[in-house]
Order: structure tokens, then C-alpha cells, then sequence
């Protein structure tokens, strides 16, 4: 599977995973026996790790490009729109990052401010400016929310775009992580992450728990693990 310039241009509703199962508390359970759908790319792209990628084929869209993103929303992808960058947008998150050359830490915050930042680009677009932090069935507004599958595949694509046009200079993209323990309590739940080059520690940048327009969590992976 790679990340690749071909996608599947879809908006409205449709679009259920390819696994199936329902949602709850940001969290999808699949069924079980169920077989993950494969999407054909072309070669000559950058490679995306399998947990990566399955983040795509799950629900049957096609992984970012330099040029655009599939936007997941009202829980598990089940309405879509295509975010097409513009010079413009290139431009303002090109700047953004650029804050951020100066330490590892200060790219973990530009990066908070890239997630804002689309946050505010889409919310108009999709109805997510009304979005609510820990948005899930009980919020009784699918339609105007993210799941945590949506914030995790949401914010992944942001981060394999940046990545893409060279705008890392201390993280890659790592693979997106899961949580969820019922025997102490703690609810499922799916998160982004960045790797650290230098020194391997996982970051979640978890914008799930957030209200719109608001900084993603961003703390190590260890950490996040811990929490309810």
C-alpha cells in the first residue's frame, strides 16, 4: 500500500467500514472473520507502513497526496469531503511548521497549531464547527463530529502530507496507536502519532478529546497509554 496521488473522490454519506461494527465512545468494533479491503495503488510512491494503511482501506478510501486528503467525519467516515490544498494553504502551513525548526519540542507545538489550523479549514465546510470534545453516539450529532476513528485518520493524513512535501525535521510519522483496558476502566480509544528521530519516543497528537478550534493533546505515547 503506498501513499499515493489516486484517491476516491467521495462527499455524503456512504462510505461504511469495510470490517462493519458500530461505534462507541470514538471506538469501532469490528466484526469478527471480517476481511480487510485491499486497495490497488501504483508503484513509485512513498510506502506506508500496514497499521497505516489500513486506516484507508478500512473504509474504502484512498490514502493523502501531496494534493488533497479525504476528510473523515460523522463517525467512522460515514460522510467524506475532499480537502484539496491550495497554494494558499500550502503557503500557511508551510509557515506554521517553519516555527518550529528550532527543537523537536517546538515542532510538537507547530504541529498543534497545523491540527488547529485545519480544524478551522474544514469546520465551515463540514458543520464540525460545532464539534465537541469526546464526541461520540451520545452526543446525538454525528453529522457535526469526529469519532476518534475520524480524528485519527483525519489527522494521520494532515501528518503523511506534511511529511510528504519535507516539512519534518525531528518526527516521522509513526503508526497510529489504540488503548483500552475495561478492567481498570479505561474506555477504548485511537490516537495519531509522531516518532521522535532521534531519540525513537512515540507522540500522540490526539485531537479527539478537544472542542474545534482547540490544541490537540500532545504528550508521549507512554503517558497517553495511562490515561482514562
Amino acid at each position: 500500500m503506498t501513499f499515493s496521488d489516486r484517491r476516491k473522490r467521495s462527499s455524503g454519506r456512504g462510505g461504511r467500514t469495510a470490517f462493519g461494527g458500530f461505534a462507541i465512545r470514538g471506538f469501532v468494533l469490528p466484526l469478527i472473520g471480517s476481511v480487510l479491503a485491499v486497495v490497488p495503488l501504483p508503484a513509485g510512491a512513498t510506502e506506508l507502513t500496514a497499521p497505516q494503511a489500513a486506516l484507508y482501506s478500512t473504509v474504502s478510501i484512498y490514502p493523502p497526496s501531496a494534493a488533497s486528503m479525504t476528510v473523515c467525519y460523522s463517525f467512522v467516515c460515514r460522510r467524506r469531503e475532499i480537502l484539496a490544498f491550495t497554494p494558499g494553504d500550502r503557503g500557511t502551513l508551510t509557515r506554521i511548521l517553519a516555527a518550529g525548526r528550532a527543537s523537536a519540542a517546538a515542532e510538537r507545538a507547530a504541529v498543534q497549531q497545523a491540527v488547529i489550523w485545519f480544524d478551522r479549514r474544514m469546520g465551515p465546510i463540514l458543520g464540525t464547527n460545532k464539534r465537541v470534545a469526546n464526541a461520540d453516539v451520545r452526543a446525538m450529532d454525528d453529522k457535526h463530529n469526529y469519532d476518534c476513528w475520524d480524528t485519527t485518520r483525519n489527522t494521520t493524513s494532515l501528518l503523511l502530507v506534511l511529511q510528504e512535501w519535507g516539512l519534518f525535521k525531528f518526527h516521522t510519522v509513526g503508526d497510529p496507536h489504540y488503548r483500552g483496558n475495561p478492567l481498570v476502566l479505561q474506555l477504548p480509544h485511537n490516537t495519531a502519532v509522531l516518532v521522535e528521530r532521534a531519540t525513537k519516543v512515540e507522540w500522540v497528537v490526539d485531537m479527539w478529546p478537544r472542542g474545534y478550534a482547540q490544541p490537540p493533546d500532545v504528550m508521549t505515547l507512554v503517558q497517553w497509554m495511562k490515561e482514562d
